[in-house]
């Protein structure tokens, strides 16, 4: 990378310690290099012992994605671990500020690609607090996120523990993870006409309502996975291997926890039973009884008990979402908010509703217009600032919102977990075996799309 620098007459240009420097007519240009590498490996170099640098990733397939570890190792020893990210990089909180409110969905949707719903619903609670309607969000529109995020608890956590035990080498943990989440995505590709990236719960409330018989498809599918989840203990928590693969490895105490800002399953794997569905309710949660589980091992093979456990406490919520679902609105009844007005499923997916198309264009002018300007341009929402969180299956993820005052925000910042919770990488790995270190990122369950944001 090369960038014009000019200097006053008669100065030496700044020394830059990652770039060499060559004068031009435009003034002096930076060669920029990666010196975090090169630092790296040049101390490696002089130094007398038998020290070596190791490149895992970024296109490692257990790094969970484009995730780059930069390991110093003595043997199998790791002597000092440093995390390289910004290889998925999207811009999608920059992307936010040239879209409306309502497509902003379409975009934080895609963060963290295995918690879909959660990036989703703390964006538009945040929206919601900005706009003031919190009080104006019907409860079945409520309700059913509650279900839509813990139904996402449950596939989240079957990912994290299918592709742990793949990268331990436990391929039969893989093969039942994976048949299971497809189980869930059946029920979400019938709910939202999407497998993953829905853009479904949209500020003011849901893009539309369940639809003619998913509650019957909810309880079967609920049933399942009562059958199945029982098989991952038998597999794992008493398998001597397993255990022995697992435990005492990336090893991170409560001191640890709080002083990298660790949330989740690690912070819970070290005793403190810190769920913001519990400490801070949002969406109704305090209404739901549930069981927040712990662990005093503070390893990796806790944060895999709590996984397990966490998903038998989202099936006992989501049995709770639909024994108290009443008939109701899906959405805010404040016209210039609610949108989009109607949608259907037609021959080519979800999309608006013809009938109401037809009837807005062939009744009132004024309806026409006002859902012309409401699609295109976009509701305002009142200037001002909110700070909204969820607890997503890896941790505490939250969404600062800013708005100037128009249609589009003018700043959406997004508390990731898994970016957080990579911090503590180093800590976990340090002084460990290099073979441990791909158990202790499977522990922390990082998605890159939400780090790379």
């Amino acid at each position: 990378m090369s960038a014009p620098h000019e200097t006053p007459h008669g100065e030496a240009p700044p020394t830059a310690p990652h770039a060499t420097a060559r004068a031009t007519t435009e003034g002096t240009v930076y060669t920029v290099t990666g010196g975090d590498w090169d630092e790296v490996v040049q101390s490696a170099a002089k130094s007398d012992d038998e020290r070596i640098v190791v490149n895992m990733g970024p296109q490692h397939p257990s790094t969970h994605g484009v995730l780059r570890l930069i390991l110093e190792i003595d043997g199998e020893t790791v002597t000092e671990a440093r995390c390289g990210i910004g290889y998925l990089h999207t811009g999608i909180e920059k992307n936010l500020e040239f879209r409306n409110w309502t497509q902003g969905t379409t975009f934080v949707t895609r963060m963290d690609y295995l918690t879909s719903f959660f990036n989703e619903t703390a964006y538009c609670l945040g929206v919601e607090k900005l706009l003031g309607i919190e009080d104006d969000i019907p409860d079945r529109a409520t309700a059913l996120r509650v279900l839509l995020m813990e139904l996402n608890r449950l596939s989240s956590h079957l990912v994290a523990i299918a592709t742990g035990g793949m990268e331990l080498g436990a391929t039969t943990i893989m093969i039942y993870g994976f048949r299971d989440r497809e189980l869930i995505l059946d029920a979400y590709e019938l709910i939202t006409g999407l497998r993953m990236n829905h853009a479904f719960i949209r500020p003011g409330g849901l893009a539309q309502d369940l639809p003619a018989g998913a509650v019957d498809h909810l309880r079967g599918m609920i049933k399942t996975l009562r059958t199945n989840l029982p098989e991952y203990d038998k597999l794992a928590t008493g398998n001597p291997i397993f255990k022995a693969r697992m435990q005492d490895v990336g090893y991170l105490d409560l001191a640890g926890c709080m002083a990298l800002g660790a949330t989740g399953p690690i912070l819970r794997s070290a005793g403190l039973p810190h769920d913001l569905r519990r400490s801070d309710p949002y969406c109704g949660y305090e209404t739901y009884d549930f069981d927040v589980p712990t662990a005093e091992t503070c390893d990796a093979y806790g944060r895999f008990l709590i996984r397990l456990e966490e998903m038998h406490q989202s099936l006992r919520i989501v049995e709770q979402v639909l024994d108290r679902l009443e008939p109701g609105p899906v959405m805010v009844a404040d016209k210039k908010i609610a949108w989009p007005a109607q949608l259907a499923h037609g021959p080519d997916g979800l999309g608006n509703s013809l009938d109401h198309i037809k009837n807005i264009m062939g009744t009132s002018m004024e309806a026409l217009i006002h859902h012309f300007k409401l699609v295109t341009e976009g509701f305002r929402v009142p200037a001002g600032q909110a700070y909204a969180a969820v607890e997503s299956p890896k941790g505490e993820l939250g969404a600062h919102v800013v708005s100037d005052g128009g249609t589009r925000p003018y700043r959406v910042h997004f508390r990731d977990p898994s970016f957080a919770n990579l911090q503590s990488m180093a800590a976990m790995c340090e002084g460990g075996q290099v073979a441990d270190v791909i158990v202790a990122v499977a522990s922390i369950d990082p998605v890159m799309g939400g780090v790379d944001r």
